[in-house]
């Protein structure tokens, strides 16, 4: 839940969790949304852990441990935005991919963390989301 919201107040959309947000928060992440939607319209939005989730993958572990989550995915943190590309080439993350071309951004693993929407290039964010999207198209074939 956005920090600083009435926790009794449950987030049940997307559209509902960005409205929620305080400026300008809210407008970096409509943008975001808006990039996202438009670069995998296939991907549909939906609330995720308290975050917002775009389209979803089925995983299995070597351990035999399973379940779904998103492909790509939305958050606003108190100091920083949360975006995430939740795929792997099988070798990294795509989202660790890309720390070159991110540079003022904290990348971990599948995170990308990074202050305001002006700290990274939306052209490198579509190329994630895209990235992504066919690595989980992939799996669902497989």
């Amino acid at each position: 839940m956005p920090s600083g919201e009435n926790r009794s107040i449950r987030i049940t959309t997307p559209r509902v969790y960005l409205d929620r947000l305080p400026e300008p928060r809210r407008s970096e992440l409509k943008q975001l949304h808006r990039l996202i939607t438009k670069t995998a319209p296939k991907l549909k939005p939906k609330m995720w852990s308290g975050m917002i989730g775009y389209g979803s993958y089925h995983y299995r572990y070597a351990s035999g441990r399973e379940g779904d989550w998103f492909v790509v995915g939305l958050s606003s943190r108190k100091d920083y935005i949360s975006f995430y590309g939740c795929l792997s080439d099988g070798k990294k993350y795509v989202a660790e991919l890309y720390r070159k071309q991110l540079p003022e951004a904290d990348i971990g693993r599948s995170c990308i963390r990074f202050k305001r929407l002006t700290d990274v290039d939306p052209r490198v964010l579509a190329r994630i989301i895209k990235e992504n999207e066919s690595l989980a198209r992939k799996m669902a074939r497989q």
